[in-house]
């Protein structure tokens, strides 16, 4: 649990029995829901000793792992991990259909704009709003965690995957990779994300796999990575040197469906080299930040012994030893957005059908704040603790994870903490390779 000091300064996080008994006693106060923030009463950062905790961070297109760790000669221990979910597809769809509204005006001729196409330039290091959008919330998590835990340093992986390699499918002149250690986990990291680590051929999950040409090279085939996947060692024997179009003659879905993978585009691969050095220089404006590859990482967690999670990921990123200890929860903070500036909805010609009030705050609530409703008697009874969507009538609808309950009086409604434009949920963590 994170601490914080009777003047608001981060503290060393606790565990949450030491966080429920200061509460119990009365030394400490609920500072912040999700996560679960205390504050001391009687204590200062003077008065008590702060070792200092460090952050790692696994960048992804989807999905960004986020770990809190204390490290001590060379070994890691963690403390909180938040896997974050972006919204960068909905962001890109958004953009898409906003410039189809923009071309249908223009077409139609609805309205008049001169143009002004030599009056607009992008500034150096401009993203698009869906990668800007992934660099943002991350760096937005690291500071809201160095406002609640003593951080000294992060640890970011920069890069995961080298497109570059990854098409060429050979060593590149003049830039060729050393021999060692890691030499390999890139492509073997790449196949094994994008075939969902399963045999393509069969189905297996819990067996070793190897990498398969789809298109033996003995018959002409290419290393690029399109022409690769993941198959077990019976399946890759049973294949041999036959094109994968003979080998899955007599199953046609599974041949389609191999050949239609293969040729998926790099596009998440993309946008993390896109946004890598974004992402580093915001974090080192901030805190000292240190940088590893994505087979480091795998190296790590491999010699560990631990699953392959984004949250394991992040606390595998950089230099160390060993990792005694991982967490059990792992906070999932979906990004949802902070609602919208449209208030009309329209049906599905685009007529207006409904008129949203323009104030949306109603008797000190806003629809998506935190909120906890302790109805006493009536069909209702009980509590109820979820998202709040308002109503200028008074009566609220609260959405909890057992589903929606509806018309529940203000005067029964507590709020827990206000919306922040994130959907937070708890999974468990990892343990072993499903």
């Amino acid at each position: 649990m994170f601490v914080l000091d009777s003047r608001g300064i981060p503290l060393q996080p606790c565990h949450p029995a030491r966080a429920r008994e200061l509460l119990r006693k009365g030394r400490a106060v609920v500072v912040r829901h999700t996560p679960f923030v205390i504050g001391l009463k009687d204590r200062t950062a003077a008065e008590s000793q702060v070792d200092g905790v460090e952050v790692g961070v696994d960048p992804g297109s989807k999905h960004t792992g986020i770990a809190l760790f204390t490290a001590q000669g060379g070994e890691r221990r963690g403390r909180y991990s938040i896997q974050l979910d972006h919204r960068g597809a909905t962001i890109g769809k958004k953009i898409e259909q906003r410039a189809a509204y923009r071309r249908r005006r223009r077409s139609k001729n609805l309205r008049y704009r001169a143009p002004r196409f030599l009056n607009r330039k992008r500034p150096h290091g401009w993203l698009a709003p869906s990668l800007r959008h992934r660099v943002d919330t991350t760096v937005s998590w690291v500071d809201r965690l160095s406002r609640w835990a003593p951080v000294r340093a992060v640890h970011v992986e920069r890069v995961a995957f080298d497109t570059h390699l990854l098409s060429a499918g050979k060593p590149l002149e003049g830039v060729e990779y050393q021999q060692g250690t890691l030499h390999g986990y890139e492509v073997r990291g790449y196949l094994l994300a994008k075939w969902g680590r399963t045999c393509v051929y069969c189905g297996a999950t819990d067996t070793p796999l190897n990498i398969d040409h789809i298109h033996p090279t003995s018959k002409g085939g290419s290393d690029r990575v399109s022409n690769l996947t993941l198959a077990c060692i019976p399946c890759n024997q049973t294949k041999s040197n036959r094109p994968v179009t003979e080998f899955l003659a007599a199953r046609p879905k599974v041949l389609a469906r191999v050949l239609s993978q293969a040729k998926a585009p790099l596009r998440d691969a993309a946008a993390v080299n896109a946004t890598r050095w974004a992402l580093w220089r915001a974090l080192d404006a901030r805190l000292p930040t240190h940088t590893a590859s994505g087979g480091r990482t795998k190296w790590n967690r491999t010699r560990n012994g631990l699953p392959k999670t984004h949250t394991l990921d992040a606390l595998a990123v950089g230099k160390l030893d060993a990792i005694t200890e991982t967490v059990s929860q792992v906070l999932v903070a979906g990004c949802t957005g902070r609602g919208t500036h449209c208030r009309t909805r329209t049906d599905k010609y685009g007529f207006p059908r409904l008129r949203m009030p323009r104030t949306k705050t109603f008797f000190g609530y806003q629809t998506g704040d935190l909120v906890r409703a302790v109805v006493p008697t009536g069909k209702k009874a009980g509590t109820h603790t979820g998202r709040v969507a308002v109503r200028d009538s008074g009566y609220f609808d609260i959405h909890t994870r057992h589903g929606r309950v509806a018309s529940i009086g203000r005067r029964h409604v507590r709020l827990l903490q206000r919306a922040d434009g994130y959907a937070y949920t708890t999974q468990p963590e990892r343990t072993s390779e499903p």
